[in-house]
């Protein structure tokens, strides 16, 4: 919710136009709403990770609805200072498909780029796809939403033509929140000095465009030896060399037997000489989150690290030098 408000007022703030706002932010909760269609279909659940796929998708979501209501702003801007001539609708929709192909494919662009995560296995892969799936499900429905609903949408709230009735301030607030009106860039109070931040660098890079492109190449070549450096694991195992063992046996024993049965489990673990150290308890806590009872034994075993464990004869043991007995131990 906090992602679809904060979306919603920079929409608000940029276009400063009630009608047209309203485009991109019916969007976002309908795209939402849609993409748990596929997720029910495909048994994923609402969890942590499914859930933050569709919060990193609300912004790209409303990429073609805002680049349609900008051109069809600009061809109302052309529309009236040519003395309107013909319909206003046929202007919106020689606007919208203009863009509405581009912006269309553009969405599709983006689902695609996440299509390398669905390559992860083991945990990541369980961790990641979900994320994923969400993505791009409601990436790929605010596409088919930006060719069908958006087009719809703006014929229906922007129009030219205020409204007129008594009482005349009541129509004044109508108009300004119903039909509002389109600021050109060159006047818009938060684009204007934005367009004089980024044109001159625009202007620059257009001009030196092999420098720009030389430049570029250059820093992905500094980030190849870093990459060499990454590791080959994603998501390496976690490996703290602590056991929790915690076998259950018959209900209703005495804890003089439990004692007892603890104590010879623990004896028999540290026997082992992998085994630094072994912590046993039976029975709960004086807490009441703790429902274990007797019969339910935890066992903590602390296990040495792995060159201090005793060497075990393999079959390659005698028959192979030592660097070939080394890919045979990860084999």
């Amino acid at each position: 919710m906090e992602e679809l408000i904060i979306v919603s007022l920079v929409i608000m703030v940029f276009l400063l136009h009630i009608p047209s706002a309203m485009v991109p932010i019916i969007t976002i909760p309908l795209a939402l709403l849609f993409s748990f269609i596929p997720m029910h279909a495909m048994g994923l659940s609402a969890n942590i990770m499914s859930l933050g796929g569709l919060a990193i998708a609300i912004g790209a979501m409303v990429d073609a609805a805002i680049v349609m209501v900008e051109q069809t702003h600009k061809k109302l801007e052309h529309w009236e200072a040519d003395g309107k001539p013909g319909d206003y609708k046929d202007v919106i929709i020689s606007a919208v498909k203009e863009v509405g192909g581009p912006s269309f494919f553009a969405l599709l662009v983006i689902a695609v780029s996440f299509l390398p995560v669905f390559t992860l296995e083991a945990q990541e892969g369980r961790l990641f796809k979900p994320l994923a799936f969400t993505k791009n499900f409601s990436i790929a429905i605010a596409a088919i939403l930006s060719i069908t609903l958006v087009p719809a949408a703006l014929l229906l709230f922007i129009r030219p033509k205020k409204f007129e009735f008594r009482p005349s301030w009541l129509a004044k607030v109508t108009n300004a929140i119903l039909v509002g009106k389109i600021y050109n860039e060159e006047n818009h109070p938060i684009s204007r000095p934005l367009m004089k931040i980024y044109h001159p660098i625009i202007e620059f890079v257009l001009e030196h465009k092999w420098m720009t492109i030389s430049a570029a190449v250059i820093a992905m070549a500094v980030t190849i030896p870093v990459y060499f450096r990454l590791g080959s694991e994603f998501m390496p195992p976690l490996d703290e060399g602590v056991l929790l063992y915690m076998p259950s046996t018959l209900p209703g024993m005495s804890i003089t037997e439990a004692s007892r049965i603890l104590q010879m489990q623990d004896k028999i673990l540290k026997s082992f000489p992998e085994v630094a150290r072994v912590f046993g308890k039976t029975g709960r806590a004086e807490s009441a989150t703790d429902s274990a009872p007797f019969s339910m034994m935890e066992t903590v075993v602390v296990l040495k690290t792995p060159t201090e464990w005793p060497k075990q004869q393999r079959w390659y043991s005698n028959r192979s030098p030592e660097w070939m007995q080394k890919v045979f131990r990860r084999a």
